[in-house]
């Protein structure tokens, strides 16, 4: 059994995650910057800026892993961009400081397909591409990556990470991302019938289903360490599709459901990343493998939500 410490807990992926290793039978000590509304296990508030607070919960604890969730996401970054900084670059650096000097056994810290940007191939995204993004969100992800990369070449410490592509939840509702249209859609063809977008029609995007993301990031985490090839952050892919492929999708089980497009400062955001990804380093370092395409997700998603 692991000690195992979750920042973001509250979020999007930290909800679903601390479930799922709770499930395993690990002890979790789950953190954010506010109470949960509903706390699964052991909580403590912590900003990933105050080091004292972070290295005393680490301490009293005895943590041997770190899943370092808590960022600023993608359309909230271009709103608040130094905020973005200090959250997702400076607190990652406190976490993989304070895990070196207390000898945490593992870290991950995940990446996004928001570092890449218009210089990079968007139809099958290689691993080892260009990576100059146009959002702050990206520069701050694109900075994590090389981070987690030093400490581990530097110093020793076993750090890894997923570039998640969108990922789609019915658990959490969305929290500031580009890509959460297409979890807002749900909610609204299940609730209204009607659903105005904030992409084109056309916008193509790289997505995954959260049981996906969990499966990969646990897997990854259990992966052999001499078995990894990639130090910075792996490419993760299960399906891509446009706003009109998903409502289409939708209309398979809801018929009447009706869609509209008013695209926003998010679509400019959509457009400088990539439209599919290459994740072949995943699929042969530690076996990755998506469960879910598009259809798999909607019936899903609309059983649940």
């Amino acid at each position: 059994m692991e000690t195992i410490l979750i920042t973001g807990a509250n979020g999007q992926i930290g909800t679903e995650l601390t479930l799922a290793l709770l499930k395993r039978g690990h002890r979790v000590i789950a953190t954010d910057v506010s109470s949960p509304r509903e706390q699964l296990t052991e909580f403590e508030i912590l900003d990933v800026q105050d080091d004292l607070r972070l290295k005393s919960i680490l301490l009293r604890n005895d943590v041997t892993q770190i899943y370092h969730l808590a960022a600023i996401l993608s359309a909230r970054g271009e709103q608040h961009p130094s905020l973005a900084w200090q959250i997702n670059v400076n607190g990652s650096l406190k976490i993989l400081e304070a895990a070196h000097d207390l000898h945490v056994k593992r870290v991950f810290i995940p990446s996004s397909i928001a570092v890449f940007g218009d210089t990079t191939p968007k139809i099958n995204t290689p691993q080892y591409t260009s990576v100059e993004p146009a959002t702050m969100y990206g520069v701050t992800k694109v900075a994590g990556e090389l981070l987690g990369s030093y400490f581990w070449q530097k110093k020793g410490l076993d750090v890894r990470s997923l570039r998640y592509p969108g990922l789609i939840s019915y658990k959490t509702k969305p929290g500031g991302g580009t890509t959460d249209y297409a979890i807002e859609i749900f909610y609204a063809a299940k609730q209204t019938g009607h659903y105005t977008c904030f992409l084109n029609h056309d916008t193509r995007l790289p997505m995954m289903y959260m049981p996906d993301a969990l499966r990969a990031t646990l897997d990854l985490m259990d992966a052999p360490r001499e078995e990894l090839t990639v130090s910075t952050s792996y490419n993760l892919a299960a399906f891509s599709f446009t706003p009109a492929e998903l409502a289409q999708a939708i209309q398979k089980y809801i018929p009447s459901f009706t869609i509209e497009y008013k695209p926003d400062f998010r679509e400019n955001i959509a457009r400088s990343w990539s439209e599919s990804i290459d994740d072949s380093a995943a699929r042969t370092d530690w076996k990755w493998q998506p469960a879910y395409d598009l259809d798999a997700m909607v019936s899903d998603m609309l059983q649940y939500i």
